[in-house]
């Protein structure tokens, strides 16, 4: 590597290994710094030099980033949220949001629940940030939050990790769905001897034991699941035309069925209920932009 100094160094190359490494494409690096193609590889070539590594090799479906880049980028995006944040010091009623994202970590019953909600409250507090949704959950959560791929993360928990914080946004509780064809007509709730007859869908990140198994073992029952699938999303298209019940997080059932037109059923289980909280790390409690999100997230439950 070349011999170095921060005054010799245009600190606008960060900007563009930033976007590289985030757009994983050149063409689209440029577009979403509002300058040229050969600018963004006339600045690649100049990192290159400064880093002393490929940093960026190209693929079949773009620009993939070396081991070398995957672990400046912590770094680089935290040197540049600093220096947004300075600016929004030095004058803290200006909107500094133009550029800015952050990336919340859920899975997607919260999203489906509370996204939209979400991208509303954004829209007022900081207008112009943009809000990236990741998929995750309790058991990957704080490791995702270490390694700066997320930015803030709502899950049942997850958070017993000494540079983490957390703060607690409601509780949880169950609800069945499930075809209404499948019902008589007014039937307005599902009978445990139904509910065990009935063949079952399992949204699980991974496992094949749910809640609803742990809650029929301690009445002495088992269920059959016929499939597994670890997004909520998919629900309504297995469900539909089915005798089959799928029971998930109620803001999540709610929300599903005034979509899709699934009807929405009491859990004939009492099924223990479940704190929904909110993490980050942290160091970032101090960035301003990432304490809006922080406040729009609360208020998106409260308002639940």
């Amino acid at each position: 590597m070349n011999q170095m100094n921060i005054a010799t160094v245009d600190l606008n190359l960060l900007k563009v290994f930033e976007a590289l490494h985030e757009e994983s494409s050149a063409s689209r690096a440029a577009l979403r710094l509002g300058v040229t193609q050969s600018a963004v590889s006339a600045a690649l070539r100049r990192l290159r030099e400064v880093y002393g590594d490929q940093l960026f090799v190209r693929t079949g479906r773009g620009m993939a980033p070396t081991l070398k880049a995957n672990q400046l980028k912590p770094v680089v995006s935290d040197a540049l949220n600093k220096c947004r944040q300075s600016l929004a010091m030095v004058d803290p009623s200006a909107n500094h949001y133009d550029g800015r994202s952050v990336t919340v970590g859920l899975s997607d019953d919260f999203e489906i629940a509370y996204g939209r909600r979400l991208i509303e409250e954004i829209a007022v507090s900081a207008p112009k940030l943009r809000l990236i949704f990741r998929q995750t959950h309790s058991q990957i959560v704080a490791r995702a939050l270490m390694e700066r791929s997320i930015d803030l993360a709502i899950t049942a928990g997850g958070f017993a990790e000494r540079l983490l914080s957390r703060q607690v946004l409601g509780e949880g509780g169950y609800a069945c769905l499930v075809d209404p064809a499948s019902l008589v007509p007014g039937q307005q709730q599902i009978e445990l001897e139904e509910f065990v007859a009935r063949e079952h869908i399992l949204v699980s990140s991974g496992g094949f034991i749910g809640i609803t198994d742990e809650g029929l073992a301690a009445v002495g029952l088992s269920r059959r699941v016929c499939a597994s699938t670890t997004h909520f999303a998919a629900l309504p298209h297995l469900l539909k035309g089915s005798e089959a019940v799928a029971t998930i997080p109620s803001h999540a059932a709610e929300a599903i069925a005034a979509l899709s037109g699934l009807a929405l059923l009491p859990c004939p289980l009492n099924l223990p209920r479940y704190p929904v909280e909110l993490g980050w790390r942290t160091s970032t409690q101090i960035d301003p932009v990432v304490l809006k999100v922080r406040e729009a997230i609360a208020a998106s439950f409260a308002a639940g």
